[in-house]
């Protein structure tokens, strides 16, 4: 697997405030010694048709930082989004089984990309950064069967593409070119780097 390994620096901060109700993306965070306040921004994501994959996530984590940060004084606020994209079709979250099933099948034994949009605000909403991360992921070539045990072994419908990369069980992927953090949904390597000078 060639995943972009950069050392993170176990920084403490003053407390972030996380725009997400994402677990893990909580938990990456958490894991490199950041202390979160979650505060989900609950918005509806959309997709501009003139858009590209990378500036529908910015647009949507931009959207949802500035619903959060005029509420925390001097604080920063993190919000992202992340979308597989395939062939130019973009790939969400699935609506049901049978749709993350679509998904699977269509990203079988094939390479996608995994875009994520990170927003930084702060100071009431006064100080801004945003950028986009993207990651290669290739799936082995699986069986039916082996897609029908996948989707028993986790919950595909809270996230994007339908699986996860924090939580492999039957070797799906088979190898990621980036950041494997950025396929978990929030890219480590470089928002580590931003926070430091933000």
């Amino acid at each position: 697997m060639l995943s972009r390994r950069v050392k993170i620096p176990a920084m403490k901060h003053r407390t972030i405030i996380l725009a997400s109700s994402s677990p893990r993306r909580l938990e990456l965070l958490r894991q490199h010694g950041f202390e979160v306040q979650v505060h989900p921004a609950d918005i509806e994501e959309t997709s501009p048709p003139h858009f590209t994959v990378g500036e529908i996530t910015l647009w949507n984590a931009r959207r949802k930082a500035g619903k959060i940060a005029g509420i925390y004084a001097n604080r920063v606020v993190i919000a992202a989004d992340t979308l597989v994209s395939h062939n130019g079709r973009i790939l969400g979250k699935p609506d049901d089984l049978a749709e993350a099933t679509e998904m699977l099948r269509a990203l079988n034994g094939k390479t996608h990309q995994v875009f994520s949009g990170v927003w930084l605000s702060s100071k009431s909403g006064t100080r801004h950064y945003g950028f986009i991360e993207v990651s290669r992921v290739r799936f082995r070539k699986l069986s039916e069967h082996e897609i029908s045990d996948y989707l028993t072994r986790i919950n595909p419908l809270d996230k994007a593409g339908a699986y996860a990369a924090q939580e492999d069980p039957i070797g799906l992927i088979e190898e990621i070119e980036g950041s494997r953090t950025n396929v978990i949904g929030l890219p480590m390597e470089t928002l580590a780097e931003v926070l430091e000078v933000f």
